[in-house]
């Protein structure tokens, strides 16, 4: 595997207060291509603002690479899933939702666009609802559709903060299988955070757990085989594992 995304050195501070604190501090991280990296940690670790430096979201100290060329604003090779539904224009439908980005990006050809859209509804289980609103759409479809838009742009990097957060158990654990299956076609490179440890253990390669200041206190591969289910081999002692070490942040915060 090839190394995508180098972070060195990554510093972060709001200065919302006089004598603020750093919410990352010289945090250093290598992803390589392919990986399907789960971030966990406490709330105010730093994980979402993370990931918004890696998209371009936010202004930072240090250097952030992604294929080797530093970035400093948001850029077609980053895309970013966030965890509420209305992600989506309520006036387009999802086709339309779908071609506004690549229009934006310069692809104006209407047999392009409907070949690329097309592609991206069939590979996110939505190929009946192109001209569907999203207020016509449940919670989990809005989600695959932001995810389809978003890999129609074909990034080297998908960042997702907590997309499925909000669903019920079911329907999460209905995309948390369709969302691997997809990262197995496209063999995307994901960065996904979330508070579940049980979804972590189910979607990543690598796992880690932040600590305070965005300090990497566990960097693990995540070698137990797909699909993972609470009956998988090892699951239970990575379970604990990463329990125990949530429950010492959280008590450290207190």
């Amino acid at each position: 595997m090839s190394k995508l995304l180098e972070i060195q050195g990554l510093t972060k501070n709001y200065h919302d207060a006089p004598d603020s604190e750093d919410i990352l501090k010289n945090l250093n991280l290598t992803v390589n291509e392919g990986e399907f990296i789960c971030i966990l940690g406490p709330s105010g670790c730093g994980k979402t603002t993370l990931i918004r430096c890696i998209a371009g979201f936010e202004d930072y100290e240090g250097v952030i690479k992604v294929d080797g060329k530093e970035v400093r604003k948001p850029g077609i090779d980053r895309i970013m899933v966030f965890q509420d539904f209305n992600q989506l224009f309520p006036w387009k439908t999802v086709r339309k939702n779908i071609q506004y980005p690549l229009k934006i990006n310069g692809i104006t050809d209407k047999e392009e666009l409907d070949r690329i859209t097309r592609e991206h509804l069939e590979l996110v289980g939505l190929s009946d609802y192109g001209d569907f609103y999203p207020h016509q759409l449940s919670g989990g479809m809005k989600q695959r559709v932001a995810i389809a838009k978003g890999l129609a742009l074909n990034p080297k990097i998908i960042l997702m903060d907590e997309p499925f957060a909000s669903l019920d158990a079911m329907t999460r654990n209905k995309l948390q299988a369709e969302l691997w299956r997809i990262k197995e076609k496209e063999n995307a490179t994901v960065i996904f955070i979330t508070h579940n440890i049980q979804e972590a253990l189910v979607l990543g390669t690598r796992i880690l757990l932040l600590s305070k200041q965005g300090k990497i206190k566990i960097d693990m591969d995540n070698n137990i085989e797909k699909p993972v289910t609470p009956a998988s081999s090892g699951y239970g002692e990575m379970w604990k594992m990463f329990n125990d070490a949530l429950w010492e942040e959280d008590e450290d915060q207190q």
